[in-house]
């Protein structure tokens, strides 16, 4: 495939003169040649998809999957470019390249899933202030001041930053931010309430335990809200042992009952 000819007509080195074979390309039925002719001209165009992929190394993604991505990109660049509109290969191909990648990190970097809208906000609350990193001296730029050199509101501009940090997670061994070490993030999460298990039972059974005759709501009320023993109970109520313990299991063998036949009939 022939080279370029000249700076003047191709602006980067990794811009070889393909005219000729995009246009043979346009005219090529599908077929075995026509794909030829096309993993050739991505071939050609690799090194500046590579080139444009090393510009957002520093954004937490590896180089190789980057390459990929770009590589994508030109791919969709071959195919969908037109040479009977006039206009240079480079020119159509730059700008696809580049917003594949940028969709790559739009869907597949972000730990939590952010709105396109929100995403653009972070982009444009970041560029300003490491504008203004630059103006501002021992400080960091105010949200209004942020908001004016951006062009949002104050708003736009917190929640720019809110989802900044949304970008990605810190992990559960992650130490605890003014820690001496000992303690982890994962140490502050809180745990399931086993006393809300309860909740729903005890709301089942109020009603029934109204029912119940006086001295065997007393009973139950001793043993299981002052935990007190069947002992303690049959002493305070001049009953033996034995009578409390048939009470209390009737009492709640009752109140079971009942409680499971109104679910039955809900």
């Amino acid at each position: 495939m022939p080279s370029r000819t000249g700076p003047k007509t191709h602006p980067h080195h990794d811009a070889p003169d393909t005219a000729a074979a995009f246009r043979r390309l346009s005219s090529l039925p599908d077929g075995p040649e026509r794909d030829a002719l096309r993993d050739e001209l991505v071939r050609a165009w690799l090194p500046m998809a590579h080139r444009l992929a090393g510009r957002f190394r520093s954004r937490g993604e590896s180089y190789d999957d980057l390459r990929q991505v770009a590589a994508l990109g030109l791919v969709k660049a071959v195919d969908r470019y037109d040479p009977g509109l006039g206009s240079a290969f480079e020119s159509y191909a730059v700008p696809t390249v580049t917003g594949e990648i940028k969709r790559h990190f739009r869907d597949h970097m972000w730990t939590l899933h952010v709105p396109r809208r929100v995403q653009e906000l972070r982009n444009r609350v970041r560029r300003a202030t490491q504008e203004l990193s630059q103006t501002v001296q021992g400080r960091s730029p105010t949200v209004a001041e942020i908001a004016a050199c951006a062009g949002l509101s104050e708003d736009e501009v917190r929640t720019g930053q809110a989802a900044a940090e949304s970008f990605s997670a810190l992990s559960l061994d992650a130490e605890m931010p003014g820690g001496d070490g000992s303690w982890s993030l994962g140490d502050a999460l809180g745990a399931p309430d086993p006393a809300l298990d309860t909740v729903v039972d005890r709301e089942a059974v109020k009603d029934r335990l109204a029912e119940l005759p006086e001295r065997e709501r007393a009973i139950l009320y001793m043993r299981f809200f002052d935990d007190m023993t069947q002992n303690s109970i049959a002493q305070e109520l001049g009953l033996s042992q034995m009578h409390v313990s048939r009470l209390i299991s009737r009492s709640c063998g009752r109140v079971r009952d009942q409680v499971m036949g109104d679910s039955d009939d809900a």
